[in-house]
């Protein structure tokens, strides 16, 4: 998250079988927060997901949180191997090149940067030609003061967990072609720098005249959240229906309103603000930070073994029917408000 106060061979990315447990009813209500209830107001039970597991998102973070990559910061050897590491793990399962490499040089940063861009197309012939952007930073911030004789600010949560969680993501869509929308998948690069790597991008896309229809953002989703009745927040939770459209996919309350999100102003502090205030489309942050759950933000002390990979499984795998209904819903359904 923008500053707010090789050695491990991966060979577990192998496609799981995903199954499925869905309650039909016929046109049930929609109760608070979107979620459907039946006749006696007894709300639908959670849509049954097992896509991926701990195993394979600590393979992820084994990799993009090891002291071989030094932290990530923009410009790095370290954030080479980790853009390598994307890359071939897009090539993996399916995803496509959205330029013509995946690499997509930042034009605002002198060193050389890239984020790295992917995309599934959709299915649909009218459908495909809209957009949905799902992203997360992968840089860090590198070397940093010692603390402890450790100088290496690893950035497990933030963020190789929200770029796992893209990366599960998209290898699901990749493998599965579930989508009649078009997905783009974006690693984005300097984020901790000012956001370049996501303004670069919202402008470049817009320059081109993306149809883009929403942002989806991943940002430290390696713990969770603590005496809430919800998973994940979303910045910015007022400003579209994007919580009622997650939570009546998921069949439960996946996505709450945090209080602390407004009041530090966190719409504005993650990539999703780029896109937000260039393309005007609902554009928002998945987060599970609240300043309450997790003491080592940008401290060396953000390690893999601070990261709860089960809780991190269970989350991508109760997107997964989120980010597909949104994808092949028949009208768009998020909505600025």
């Amino acid at each position: 998250m923008k500053n707010i106060g090789f050695s491990i061979v991966f060979l577990l990315l192998t496609a799981c079988g995903a199954t499925r447990t869905v309650q039909s009813r016929e046109t049930p209500p929609v109760g608070p927060d979107g979620l459907k209830a039946d006749t006696n107001g007894v709300v639908e039970a959670s849509k049954e997901i097992s896509f991926t597991d701990a195993n394979l998102i600590e393979g992820h973070m084994n990799y993009l949180a090891s002291d071989d990559l030094k932290g990530r910061d923009t410009g790095s050897e370290g954030i080479e191997m980790a853009a390598r590491y994307i890359e071939n793990r897009f090539k993996d399962h399916g995803v496509e090149p959205y330029f013509k490499t995946f690499r997509d040089t930042l034009s605002n940063l002198r060193k050389p940067a890239y984020n790295i861009v992917g995309m599934v197309m959709g299915s649909d012939p009218h459908l495909k030609d809209e957009f949905i952007l799902v992203g997360a930073h992968y840089d860090h911030i590198g070397i940093i003061k010692p603390q402890n004789g450790d100088y290496i600010a690893n950035g497990a949560n933030d963020n190789a967990s929200g770029t796992s969680t893209v990366l599960e993501l998209a290898r699901y869509f990749g493998t599965k072609r579930a989508n009649k929308r078009s997905l783009i998948f974006a690693l984005f690069s300097a984020e901790e720098k000012g956001l370049l790597g996501s303004r670069h991008l919202a402008n470049k896309l817009k320059e081109l005249d993306l149809n883009l229809y929403t942002m989806l953002n991943f940002e430290m989703t390696g713990v969770p959240l603590k005496g809430k009745d919800y998973e994940l927040f979303i910045t910015g939770y007022y400003m579209s229906n994007l919580a009622e459209v997650c939570n009546r996919y998921a069949g439960e309350k996946l996505i709450g309103y945090l209080p602390t999100a407004k009041e530090y102003d966190l719409f504005k502090r993650s990539d999703n603000y780029p896109f937000h205030r260039v393309f005007g489309v609902p554009s928002h942050t998945y987060c599970g930070f609240d300043f309450t759950n997790f003491p080592h933000y940008h401290r060396p002390s953000d390690e893999n073994s601070e990261m709860d990979f089960d809780h991190m499984a269970r989350l991508v795998n109760k997107m997964i029917p989120v980010l597909e209904g949104i994808a092949n819903a028949p009208n768009q359904e998020i909505k600025r408000k």
